[in-house]
């Protein structure tokens, strides 16, 4: 359930870094700690628009040998125990293409998934998938980037569902100090063209980006700084994902730790 109201946090997670049973207790540790979205990231081997924590959360699931396949039925498991949450894949387009888009629909349907982010897909590419995706009752999410023109962001808004993943500034994943300002005015721009939740991502990874992000967007997306937190804290992953989201809004820690956040 993709439930936007009051600021929505979104987290992206790579599944099965360092392994698929951690990936699942993270996922419901944040959940439990206040996450409203989840993106489930499926690992790859070029994974083009990610920095190097996310590369190297890649590697390490797919050298586990962590699968599309094993994402959707980790998909699947936390939609039984949690099912309020919501749930989304983030995917670069090649594993979807190895599966077939319509084995790919089915399979996010019966695992009662929200949607789908494929990062690389392009509107002009996206008819077949926009179709199949929609006759499965499931959202379409697009990226919008501060260079897109007014007519691009128009295209994007009448093709996504769900929500629009607005990108805070240019450039691959991964955290930085300062949040750009061109976040503030992309979504400005949005929202001329829909009313669908905005979220901003890439590079929040502050208790004050997250703030400063809420003002003025319907969620934040946090990524590259939960999957670093997990590459941190091995033997303490949950925990330590779980504390770092209640400091991103700031809340108290539930249960002190000897984790490294």
């Amino acid at each position: 359930m993709l439930n936007f109201d009051n600021n929505a946090l979104v987290v992206y997670v790579t599944v099965g870094d360092p392994d698929i049973s951690i990936t699942r207790d993270v996922i419901i540790a944040a959940i439990d700690a206040g996450a409203n979205i989840i993106e489930l990231g499926v690992p790859f081997s070029d994974p083009l628009a990610d920095g190097p924590v996310i590369q190297r959360a890649s590697e390490r699931a797919l050298n586990g040998g962590t699968t599309l396949r094993q994402v959707i039925d980790l998909g699947s498991e936390i939609r039984r125990q949690r099912p309020n949450a919501g749930l989304i894949i983030f995917s670069y387009l090649n594993p979807i293409l190895r599966m077939g888009i319509d084995r790919f629909c089915t399979a996010l349907s019966a695992a009662g998934m929200d949607g789908a982010l494929v990062t690389d897909l392009t509107l002009e590419e996206a008819d077949d998938y926009l179709w199949k995706m929609r006759q499965h009752g499931l959202a379409t999410i697009f990226l919008a980037a501060p260079t897109s023109t007014d007519a691009r962001l128009k295209a994007i808004a009448k093709n996504s569902s769900g929500f629009i993943y607005a990108v805070s500034r240019l450039g691959v994943t991964g955290a930085r100090k300062e949040m750009s300002g061109d976040a503030k005015d992309l979504v400005r721009r949005l929202r001329k063209h829909t009313k669908l939740p905005i979220a901003v991502g890439f590079g929040i990874s502050t208790a004050d980006q997250f703030t400063a992000a809420s003002k003025f967007a319907d969620g934040v997306v946090v990524g590259s700084a939960i999957v670093e937190t997990i590459e941190r804290n091995p033997g303490h992953e949950p925990l330590a994902v779980a504390n770092f989201i209640r400091g991103l809004k700031r809340q108290p820690s539930a249960i002190q730790s000897s984790a490294k956040v």
